[in-house]
């Protein structure tokens, strides 16, 4: 990685801080990642590998978390896996032009803060079947699936908001099925990605050393103690700040 002194100092901070907060919520960080190298500079062909790779690191700890504290549910996150698994391989073979993938990833990164700042009525539910349940979440887990394999985001920041609306699990199921989503996706799609390219992860360690003490951090916490609401309000203010470096980037 070429970057400039400061650089070099700021962005395991960053990712911290991204670590800490996503995980804290059932997520990895991977759209906020994303955003963040390719704000400094970092090719279009290495981003998403790198993404997945630290979205792998940060969520093996937070499915530990999660699970040790057993809010797992392997009846809530079977479908979505099912559709999300093959889709993330697909996306990951896919080499999208560097202007399809900045408008991929700012699309995604609009819906995350619509996500947030918009839906707030967190206790909303649909009354639906077993059967439109599953349907809804063989549906969603192919799209997301599919994202994640492009853009190297996991999904998990609509996956969680999604199994409370279903009514298919809690706050703190819908997190944990978060951060198992986001792993078996990330991995799905970094084995796509590594058949045709190659990254040196000892060149990233500050970072994954960095993601490693935040995802442990916030998702121990987020197991039990933080609130989401809050939470969710610092990962908002994190993504619109990505949100409008991103949009300086593309049109300017």
């Amino acid at each position: 990685m070429e970057f400039t002194t400061a650089i070099e100092y700021l962005l395991p901070l960053l990712f911290f801080i991204v670590a800490f907060v996503y995980s804290s919520v059932g997520m990895g960080g991977g759209s906020s990642y994303t955003a963040i190298m390719l704000l400094v500079g970092m090719s279009t062909l290495v981003i998403p590998m790198v993404s997945l790779s630290l979205n792998l690191f940060v969520t093996t700890i937070g499915s530990y978390n999660y699970l040790r504290n057993d809010h797992g549910r392997v009846h809530i996150i079977f479908p979505f896996l099912l559709s999300a698994v093959p889709f993330a391989y697909i996306g990951g073979a896919l080499h999208l032009p560097k202007e399809i993938f900045l408008w991929v990833l700012l699309g995604s990164l609009i819906l995350v803060a619509a996500r947030i700042y918009l839906w707030k009525d967190t206790g909303f539910r649909l009354t639906l079947s077993q059967r439109q349940k599953i349907i809804i979440s063989l549906i969603s887990g192919s799209i997301l699936g599919l994202v994640a394999g492009i853009v190297g985001i996991g999904g998990g920041v609509y996956l969680v908001p999604l199994i409370i609306m279903l009514n298919i699990g809690t706050q703190k199921e819908a997190a944990a099925a978060g951060v198992v989503f986001v792993w078996v996706v990330s991995l799905s799609g970094l084995i796509s990605r590594l058949q045709y390219n190659s990254i040196d992860l000892l060149e990233y360690m500050p970072l994954i050393f960095s993601v490693l003490i935040g995802g442990f951090l916030g998702s121990y916490l987020g197991s039990f103690k933080l609130s989401p609401k809050t939470m969710e309000k610092t990962l908002g203010v994190i993504i619109l700040l990505a949100i409008g470096f991103l949009i300086r980037k593309i049109l300017f």
